[in-house]
């Protein structure tokens, strides 16, 4: 699923219009975005928990020419996900 699909499904299931919808997820992705850089958790009840990740400098070799290069620190976000979504996704039909 898309961006563009969410907001459609999200408009239909919430029975708002499109923009709307758009707005609310724009909102959203700019909230948890905000969180993230102050270094803090996301954390939704049930579906999961968006932690920040600092990843340490470390060396590589380009596959292409093999010439070793250093691949700089930087932050990442790991997702896990929370007992509901799991159970929900796991469930035998």
């Amino acid at each position: 699923m898309n961006k563009a699909e969410l907001i459609e499904t999200l408009a239909a299931r919430s029975g708002i219009q499109k923009q709307k919808a758009k707005k609310i997820l724009n909102a959203y992705v700019d909230i948890v975005t905000e969180v993230m850089q102050r270094n803090e958790d996301v954390i939704l009840v049930g579906f999961g928990t968006l932690t920040p990740h600092a990843q340490t400098s470390r060396p590589a070799r380009n596959p292409k020419t093999g010439v070793p290069v250093v691949i700089p620190a930087r932050t990442t976000v790991k997702f896990k996900p929370g007992k509901f979504l799991l159970e929900a996704i796991n469930k035998k039909k």
